[in-house]
């Protein structure tokens, strides 16, 4: 079973069970791009059905709605706030338009199941039509970007609470790890004692540090343009619709949205995705470091630093018998690429923008969702399929400490640095460690002296010697 619609260039066959309609269809056939659908995002969708609702609310309070087809459309709404019709949304994220095809995705599938509950058919858009009615008093160029900014702040709670769960991780390693000595490293070289707890904790910490920059950059998000219509000036839009639209979707989401001042800047402005992404990029930089130190304390196991064990996923070559890679901070590192990449095209994007509008939208859409998708996906990986079976090479480390001769640092309160100099000389070029030379030989120190410098305590949190 088939249906016709039509639009000002012709008409077009749908399938009788869409709900979308002939303008998406040209959508779907235009913009095959990626191969991602609008539907693989549902937040996106959802924030659709609030958006769509709320300015049926608007407008029919205002008069400029008729009730029976405003209660209509906000029922429609309705299904997809509840996670129904995702298969409906069709259209690439990717597209020209400034996201039209998107939006009138929306207003068809809207449009078709209002038309069904009042008992029409699909199609019958003399009842409820797309453009006059689910649209009215809107553009693509508010409603998508409200909706954009809603699915943003949606999306990102559950990227955050992956960040929170791999900062925890880290820390309860950190606390696992708190007794067991390691030399700390500058330059890839010896420098001076810690433990291995300290090196987990510091990790722990500046993750937390992006959950704060994520919060702070959502922030900007709850600016929107709603009634701002196609460039600003609000045309076709009822008196107070702005307003009044803007608290209805505060109240259907729980999110203190606030009406740009300035609508006319808002329409063409994404400063608030650069900045979003800005941040993500941050945090893939944070991330890809960690990945690599973790990488390199588990070198070896024979002929590297070996310090740490990671969880033994798979085989690691198809020729080296008994080799196993460090795949998932591999990984991990590989989506941190993608992301600052990503980064560049919102950058590029962003600053595409002309006059009242930039329609670059679509692929600053599809660069945010696609960070934050992966990425909370690689985070939660590094947290399950690694940070979590890690464990410590206890007596390695600490043979690697007292065997060092960075822990000449700590003489240099006692003995200055001119003579530890000449004492860390040659002891490299002896191979002779440190206690023998400063206790044995020379008799600098006592033994008591040096056990007291070199206790586990003072090594990793020195106290002032004089």
């Amino acid at each position: 079973m088939a249906r016709i619609e039509k639009d000002f260039l012709g008409e077009k066959e749908l399938p009788d069970d869409a709900y979308y309609g002939v303008q998406t269809l040209r959508g779907k056939e235009n913009f095959s791009i990626t191969g991602i659908p609008m539907s693989q995002e549902p937040g996106f969708v959802r924030a659709f059905g609030y958006v769509k609702k709320a300015a049926a609310m608007a407008n029919r309070d205002l008069g400029a709605l008729d009730p029976k087809i405003a209660d209509a459309i906000m029922k429609a709404c309705d299904r997809l706030i509840a996670g129904e019709l995702r298969d409906q949304f069709v259209t690439d994220f990717i597209q020209g338009g400034a996201g039209t095809s998107t939006n009138m995705n929306a207003n068809e599938v809207i449009a078709n199941l209002a038309l069904e509950s009042l008992g029409h058919k699909k199609g019958e858009y003399q009842h409820v039509n797309p453009n006059d009615h689910v649209n009215f008093g809107q553009s693509t160029n508010d409603v998508y970007p409200t909706a954009f900014r809603l699915a943003l702040i949606l999306r990102l709670e559950s990227y955050m609470d992956s960040l929170r769960q791999l900062q925890e991780a880290l820390f309860a390693k950190g606390r696992e790890f708190n007794r067991v000595l390691k030399m700390g490293r500058t330059h890839l070289q010896d420098a001076v004692p810690m433990s291995l707890g300290q090196e987990f904790h510091g990790w722990g910490t500046t993750i937390g540090e992006e959950v704060q920059r994520i919060t702070e950059a959502r922030e900007l998000l709850r600016e929107i343009n709603l009634g701002a219509t196609a460039i600003g000036t609000s045309v076709t839009a009822a008196p107070g619709y702005p307003a009044l639209a803007t608290r209805y979707l505060t109240g259907l989401t729980g999110i203190n949205f606030v009406l740009a001042s300035d609508l006319v800047e808002a329409t063409s402005d994404t400063g608030a995705y650069v900045q979003l992404s800005g941040v993500l990029t941050r945090t893939a930089a944070k991330l890809t470091k960690i990945c690599n130190d973790i990488r390199m304390l588990a070198s070896g196991p024979r002929c590297g630093l070996n310090e740490i064990n990671l969880p033994q996923m798979q085989p690691g070559s198809s020729i080296m018998p008994g080799k196993v890679n460090p795949v998932i901070p591999e990984v991990v590192n590989q989506t941190s690429f993608l992301v600052i990449g990503l980064d560049l095209t919102v950058t590029l994007a962003a600053s595409a923008g002309q006059l009242q509008l930039n329609v670059m939208e679509p692929v600053i859409t599809f660069a945010l969702f696609a960070s934050i998708s992966t990425m909370e996906n690689a985070v939660n990986s590094l947290r399950r399929n690694c940070i979590a079976g890690i464990t410590a090479n206890v007596d390695h480390t600490r043979d690697m400490v007292l065997n060092s001769l960075g822990i000449v640092t700590l003489l240099k309160p006692v003995l200055g640095y001119k003579q530890c100099t000449e004492i860390a000389r040659e002891g490299y070029e002896t191979g002779r460690s440190l206690h023998d030379i400063v206790v044995k030989e020379k008799k600098l120190l006592t033994q008591q002296k040096w056990d007291e410098i070199f206790s586990f305590e003072n090594l990793i949190q020195p106290e002032f010697e004089q």
